[in-house]
């Protein structure tokens, strides 16, 4: 479920996961102020380990240019 933020009147913001089809809150649950969906940058890309190496990507020639016939 993805997790949305909301503005409130007061400019203070809060998250709330809701589903994909659900519309968005008109008002804060606990408050009653009225709110409005911000657009957020979300998480980003999270990288683990240690990257990518030479040989991710390497011809499987041993260096040589890879030839056509």
């Amino acid at each position: 479920m993805p997790t949305y933020v909301y503005k409130r009147e007061d400019g203070s913001t809060f998250e709330m996961m809701q589903g994909i089809n659900e519309k968005p809150l008109k008002t804060d649950p606990e408050t009653g102020q009225k709110v409005k969906r911000v657009i957020s940058g979300g998480a980003g890309v999270v990288y683990k380990g240690d990257g990518f190496y030479v040989n991710d990507y390497k011809n499987k020639t041993n260096g040589e240019s890879s030839k056509k016939s």
